[in-house]
């Protein structure tokens, strides 16, 4: 059985449980792994994307990717941008997969009256006012781990384009016998772009 890289499945489980379509604007906090594949398939299902993120890198390559924004958040407020790009009003959707407190906060307080949010990336805590972040705003949040279930749909058929865009986030190929050297801290603290374990 061929198995989808791990970093799509959780960010396609989150885009379904905010029902990201054609008619939103989503904002992806955080462009590892899990936040580059938010965007490809964000866009894939037809969602103007802004992406946010620090390292320069990983912005270039969401752009790639399909991102039409990307915001490096140590340049510029990320929040303020997101709502200048959607004359005020904050996106639709907004997802957080990079697990920062700033990342979070930045989903919530980037997120429209109504807008429907994905708390992805794991670690870390978030102090977050309640009233003002999410109550007032009449805010949809929603914690996703993982897709579970049959093999997504969505991920098949970009498998199924001529250049599957799957592989671009493929940058290092391991043996077995190599595992413990391509999970390694010191190697990954070095990498500044992205791994997807497969």
């Amino acid at each position: 059985m061929r198995r989808f890289p791990a970093a799509p499945a959780p960010a396609y489980g989150a885009l379904k449980r905010i029902d990201v379509s054609g008619r939103d604007t989503l904002a992806v906090f955080g462009q590892g792994p899990v936040g580059l594949s938010a965007t490809m398939l964000g866009r894939a299902m037809g969602a103007r994307v802004i992406a946010v993120d620090v390292v320069p890198e990983r912005l270039a390559l969401a752009r790639e990717l399909g991102a039409e924004h990307a915001i490096n958040a140590r340049d510029a407020d990320p929040v303020k941008a997101i709502h200048d790009l959607t004359r005020g009003e904050g996106a639709e959707t907004t997802m957080d997969c990079s697990g920062s407190s700033e990342g979070r906060l930045g989903a919530l307080q980037s997120a429209g009256t109504w807008g429907r949010v994905a708390f992805v990336g794991e670690g870390g805590q978030t102090t977050i006012d309640v009233s003002k972040h999410m109550l007032r705003r009449q805010l949809t949040v929603h914690a996703s781990w993982t897709f579970l279930g049959r093999r997504p749909g969505g991920m098949r058929a970009l498998r199924r384009r001529p250049r599957d865009p799957l592989k671009r986030l493929l940058t290092h190929r391991f043996r077995l016998d190599q595992a413990d050297e391509s999970v390694s801290p010191v190697r990954y603290a070095n990498d500044r772009q992205r791994r997807v374990p497969v």
